[in-house]
């Protein structure tokens, strides 16, 4: 469908991605918004369409209370919104210092969204990350030498504590949502943090992207977002294979729980090394390095008489043609 003569064609673009998004939605949604170009565009695009298609809409702007001043830049934010028709709250956080500043700061806005949404019993959560926030998700996981499940990048469409968790900004670049703002008269909100060459994803956006673009030639951001979208479609694939595998092959165990060693054997690496990190997540809440579910996996195919494994949370060790793991 072509835009309408007169409309900005990166504003026709973002509608387009959230009307696709709300067409699945039945109940309220919940924007999150900082006030940046992202997802000031996306609450102009969710108050251009959400009437349309019957879902009520509103929005939260969360209060870091990492920089100062950053309650004049919550209140604006709140004030767009409210300017654009969607009725909008301020949330303050304390982030804490697990994981590093971003990491912190992602959890603690993450959690006030969820109970944001709970709270106004919304059905959804939308967040403006974009394909260029994709991209550099992959790359960063690539760096780190993360598996599949971490190179799939975010997900368009998630449940997460009962609230769907929508992305609809996906396959729109960064850039357009700067020209859908332009286009409409929205000033956004730069954040310092974005320029702050401390963190990771700054260093990553400022230097790393652009050289693979000198250097491979455009694309390669469309490419990267490609990439993790088959990775997760592969690591929805071995979910379900785990989920049909692995009700006959485990069994519970004194303090724990056991698997079959034969069973685990017989699988490939890529599904036994899985099964073994599903294992120890879903029994006790932690996860595996790679070296360490390498060293599990030894002792079904590697068996010399090893003893037990010290592992996060857990021990696993060798009983017969069973592979325990037990608390620690």
């Amino acid at each position: 469908m072509e835009p309408r003569p007169g409309l900005d064609p990166a504003v026709a673009e973002v509608r387009r991605a959230v009307r696709a998004a709300l067409a699945s939605v039945t109940g309220p949604v919940l924007v999150g918004l900082s006030g940046g170009a992202d997802s000031l565009a996306l609450a102009a695009a969710v108050a251009f369409e959400a009437p349309k298609a019957g879902v009520a809409a509103s929005a939260v702007v969360i209060d870091h209370g990492l920089q100062q001043g950053s309650d004049r830049v919550a209140a604006r934010a709140a004030a767009a919104a409210e300017k654009l028709g969607l009725p909008a709250r301020v949330i303050r956080v304390e982030v804490g210092t697990d994981g590093g500043p971003e990491a912190a700061a992602r959890d603690a806005r993450r959690a006030a969204l969820l109970e944001a949404a709970q709270d106004a019993g919304a059905e959804a959560v939308l967040l403006a990350h974009t394909l260029d926030d994709q991209a550099e998700t992959v790359l960063i996981g690539l760096a780190r030498g993360s598996g599949a499940a971490s190179l799939g990048g975010m997900a368009a469409d998630r449940v997460e504590e009962g609230i769907r968790v929508l992305r609809p900004l996906l396959s729109i670049r960064r850039a357009e949502t700067r020209a859908a703002c332009a286009a409409e008269g929205l000033p956004p909100w730069d954040d310092p943090h974005n320029l702050d060459r401390r963190f990771l994803r700054v260093r990553v956006r400022q230097d790393v992207m652009p050289v693979l673009e000198a250097e491979l030639g455009p694309g390669i951001a469309e490419a990267l977002a490609r990439t993790s979208d088959q990775l997760r479609e592969d690591a929805a694939a071995f979910a379900d294979m785990i989920d049909e595998t692995i009700e006959d092959i485990v069994e519970h165990a004194e303090a724990g729980i056991a698997v079959s060693v034969p069973a685990l054997a017989a699988n490939p690496p890529a599904l036994r090394h899985r099964i073994i990190r599903h294992v120890v997540a879903s029994e006790f809440g932690q996860s595996l390095t790679r070296a360490q579910t390498l060293e599990v996996a030894r002792l079904v195919t590697d068996w010399r008489g090893q003893g037990p494994i010290d592992l996060p949370g857990c021990q696993a060790r060798r009983a017969g043609q069973r592979l325990e793991f037990t608390a620690r």
